[in-house]
C-alpha cells in the first residue's frame, strides 16, 4: 500500500489496487482520522446530498428504502484525456450500522460489475474509514487507461467525506 499525505495533520490515506481477470479491478482506500464514527456514518447515509461533497458525483437520488436496504441512482462524471466520461449506476445498499458497514452492489448501470463496501471502525481515538470497490468495465471501456484516475478519484472521494464529517463535527 502507498500512503498519501493529506490535507489534515491527523489523517493518513492508504491505497491498494489489485488487477483481477477480465479487466476487473479491486481497489481499497482507507482513511484514518481522529473523528467520532457517527459523523462519518451520517455523511455516508445522507444519500440525497452525497453529490454536494463527493467530487465527481454529479447526482445521487434515493429510489426506495425497505428497512436497512436502500436503492440509489447515481451519476458520476469526470474529465479524462480532454473528454468527459459519465457513468450511471443503480445501486442497492445494505446498511449495518452496528457493524459500521454499508455494502453496495449494482443492480444495473454502465459497468459489468460495480460492488463494494464502506466500513467504519473505531479503535480508541482513531476512526478508520475503508472503501472497497470491485469494478469491471463494459467491453471497450479502457479500464487499464483509467486506473490512475480511479485511484485519484477514490482518494478524493474519501477526502470529501472526511471534510463533510469534520464540518458536521464543527472542526472545519
Amino acid at each position: 500500500m502507498s500512503s498519501f499525505s493529506g490535507s489534515c495533520s491527523l489523517d493518513t490515506i492508504q491505497q491498494d489496487m489489485e488487477r483481477l481477470s477480465q479487466g476487473t479491478r479491486r481497489l481499497a482506500v482507507q482513511l484514518r482520522l481522529g473523528l467520532e464514527p457517527d459523523f462519518l456514518w451520517s455523511v455516508l447515509t445522507d444519500y440525497a446530498n452525497l453529490s454536494r461533497f463527493i467530487p465527481n458525483l454529479a447526482s445521487s437520488r434515493q429510489l426506495w428504502r425497505r428497512g436497512n436496504r436502500v436503492c440509489l441512482e447515481q451519476v458520476g462524471t469526470q474529465q479524462f484525456c480532454g473528454m468527459r466520461f459519465t457513468a450511471k449506476v443503480e445501486l442497492e445498499l445494505e446498511e449495518d450500522r452496528e457493524a459500521g458497514e454499508l455494502r453496495f452492489a449494482m443492480n444495473r448501470g454502465d459497468f459489468r460489475r460495480f460492488e463494494g463496501m464502506w466500513r467504519i471502525h473505531h479503535d480508541g481515538s482513531i476512526t478508520s474509514l475503508l472503501y472497497e470497490l470491485i469494478v469491471q468495465g463494459r467491453p471497450g471501456m479502457p479500464i487499464g487507461l483509467i486506473e490512475q484516475r480511479l485511484r485519484d478519484d477514490l482518494a478524493n472521494n474519501l477526502r470529501g467525506v472526511q471534510l463533510e464529517a469534520m464540518r458536521r463535527a464543527g472542526l472545519a
